[in-house]
C-alpha cells in the first residue's frame, strides 16, 4: 500500500483530504504544518505523495516543499499543493520551487483524483 501525508494547520481539512486518500488505497499519515511535516516524511521513510497547504505556522507549505526539494532522497516523492492561494503568480513560484501539482480550496473528490492521474499515482 503507498503512502501519502496531508499537511494542514486545518484538522477539519486534514481528515477531509485523508479520508479522500484512504478511499483511494493509501495508508495516511498527518502533519500540522510543515516543520513536523520534514520529522513525519523522515520518520515514516516510505511516503510518495504529499498534500501541502500554503499557509501554515511554524513552516509554511512553500518552504517544506523547497526543503523536500533540497534533499535528493526525496526526489520521488510527489508533491501537490493544496490551498486557498488562488493567484497565479503564487502558483507559479509553487511549482518552480518543485510541487508537482497545484489544487485550490475549496476541492471536490473528483479533482483531487483527477489531478492524482496526471501525477501518475492514481489509474
Amino acid at each position: 500500500m503507498s503512502k501519502a501525508m496531508v499537511v494542514d494547520d486545518s484538522r477539519a481539512i486534514r481528515t477531509i483530504l485523508a479520508r479522500i486518500l484512504g478511499q483511494l488505497g493509501y495508508d495516511v499519515c498527518q502533519a500540522a504544518n510543515g516543520k513536523e511535516a520534514l520529522t513525519v516524511l523522515h520518520d515514516e521513510g516510505n511516503v510518495s505523495l504529499v498534500l501541502v497547504d500554503w499557509n501554515m505556522p511554524e513552516m509554511n507549505g512553500l518552504e517544506f516543499v523547497k526543503g523536500v526539494r533540497s534533499n535528493r532522497d526525496y526526489d520521488a516523492v510527489k508533491l501537490m499543493m493544496v490551498t486557498t492561494e488562488t493567484q497565479i503568480e503564487l502558483m507559479m513560484v509553487a511549482l518552480e520551487a518543485g510541487a508537482n501539482e497545484y489544487v485550490m480550496k475549496p476541492f471536490t473528490k473528483e479533482v483531487i483524483e483527477d489531478k492524482l492521474r496526471m501525477l501518475g499515482v492514481l489509474q
